[in-house]
């Protein structure tokens, strides 16, 4: 049992020491938090930008 908790011990102290991950999931989490950004100001501005944009474009091609 206590070579168990020893090891136990062991491998919360080298996943403690790992910066590596930590890391790499600041960055997977900011990644997604800009990804969701943008696809909500998509969303917001679709139709304002299809109403404008794409019906003036329509128009003009008539």
């Amino acid at each position: 049992m206590a070579a168990k908790c020893s090891s136990l011990g062991d491998t919360v102290k080298r996943f403690s020491a790992d910066k590596g991950a930590a890391t790499a999931i600041e960055y997977a989490m900011i990644a997604a938090g800009v990804g969701a950004a943008i696809a909500g100001t998509v969303y917001s501005l679709g139709s304002t930008i299809e109403t404008t944009l794409y019906n003036k474009i329509n128009s003009a091609i008539q």
